[in-house]
């Protein structure tokens, strides 16, 4: 039987991440040592009161049922993690929970996209920026990101007929891939240019706490003005480790967040209790944890962006998340793909083509730093003895 698939589908390839997996396991097979550093998935374990809390949760039988809701005390543990870290105020009303930043991007657009509406998406940028926003019948525009600017956008030069169409705009510091922060002064200039331009501002703050040499990860609804037009994904994943969980939350502006959240109501039943009682354990736990590992994701990134320029390839200081970014050897051109499959062959690094973030990623690969640091050293070193880097 032929079958007749929705004509979305065909803007769809195979996922990168995939096709790096075969490829991987390929050259495991023919008995070659990998150095994984292409999915930003962490190593890290959370921490025990979280582990606890979620087995002690999972023992009792009526946590089994269908959740509907957030626990009350979830909603305040959300509350108290703001005003502790952030500095910033939460209402209640200003909070749902997600299945993860990523599911809640996937979905955000169904509730406030119409046809023909505009989403400015970075470029390069994180793929489920665009993908959300496409699935909801929007029109996404890229604004460009580049070195020369700091890879912040330059607001001023998006044409005004799209700002006229654009209903909201995806930002995110510190962002994957690029692994940069912006500066207060950045917010500052972005909120009023929204509000000028009605534009509402959501914001992916999945990485503020892993950020490196004594910069600040904030909240962009610690600069004033912001809870007018702004809302933010907040995710437990990478702070805490508590990715397969997949536990997040918008809050921000009360009306676009409830909203989001009658939405939601008509396509899931509530997380399940036992990850939603980790979460609080996460949120209102000490922050020991996350500091001792912020620290050791900062050793590693000085271990591989250190370690790769001593040899000869310049690839920057990440700022900030749990990556590293950098333009490839010149000897390969633009062609970051064919870099990746080299590098892979020829050492066993694997890292992913900065072409899968969008067309200004090109020439460009990312690194996850989700290896030890001795490690990361030896796969320095397997470069340095490749030649690939002259």
């Amino acid at each position: 039987m032929k079958f007749q698939f929705a004509d979305r589908m065909q803007d769809y390839e195979e996922g990168i991440f995939q096709v790096l997996n075969e490829k991987k396991e390929e050259c495991i097979k023919a008995g070659k040592k990998v150095y994984n550093f292409s999915v930003g998935t962490p190593d890290f374990q959370p921490a025990p009161h979280i582990i606890q809390a979620v087995a002690e949760a999972a023992k009792q039988p009526e946590n089994y049922k269908y959740a509907l809701t957030e626990l009350p005390e979830l909603i305040e543990a959300v509350i108290e993690r703001f005003q502790k870290r952030y500095q910033v105020e939460l209402k209640p009303e200003e909070i749902t929970s997600v299945y993860g930043s990523q599911e809640g991007i996937a979905h955000i657009g169904l509730s406030l996209c119409d046809d023909g509406d505009i989403v400015l998406v970075p470029n390069p940028g994180y793929p489920i920026f665009g993908i959300g926003p496409a699935l909801a019948g929007a029109d996404v525009v890229s604004y460009d990101l580049t070195e020369e600017n700091g890879y912040l956008p330059k607001l001023q030069e998006i044409p005004e007929e799209i700002l006229e169409k654009t209903k909201f705009m995806i930002v995110s510091y510190p962002m994957n891939p690029i692994c940069k922060c912006a500066p207060h002064c950045f917010y500052e200039e972005l909120i009023p240019w929204a509000k000028k331009h009605g534009i509402i501002l959501l914001h992916d703050n999945a990485y503020s706490d892993i950020i490196y040499d004594g910069r600040e990860g904030i909240s962009i609804l610690s600069i004033p003005g912001a809870k007018e037009i702004c809302v933010e994904f907040y995710s437990l994943s990478k702070s805490f480790n508590y990715t397969g969980a997949r536990m997040g939350f918008l809050v921000g502006n009360e009306k676009i967040v409830q909203n989001f959240k009658k939405l939601r109501s008509q396509i899931d039943y509530g997380t399940f209790l036992p990850v939603q009682y980790g979460a609080i354990a996460a949120l209102t736990g000490p922050d020991d944890a996350v500091r001792v590992q912020c620290q050791e994701y900062q050793r590693r990134r000085d271990a591989l962006c250190g370690g790769f320029r001593e040899i000869g390839w310049n690839i920057p200081d990440s700022e900030g998340t749990m990556f590293a970014w950098g333009r490839i050897p010149e000897t390969f051109g633009e062609d970051d793909t064919a870099f990746v499959m080299e590098l892979l062959q020829k050492t066993g690094v694997l890292c992913t083509p900065g072409s899968s973030f969008g067309s200004l990623g090109k020439g460009y690969v990312r690194f996850a730093l989700v290896l030890p640091v001795e490690t990361i050293k030896e796969a320095v070193k397997a470069v340095e003895k490749s030649g690939l880097i002259r």
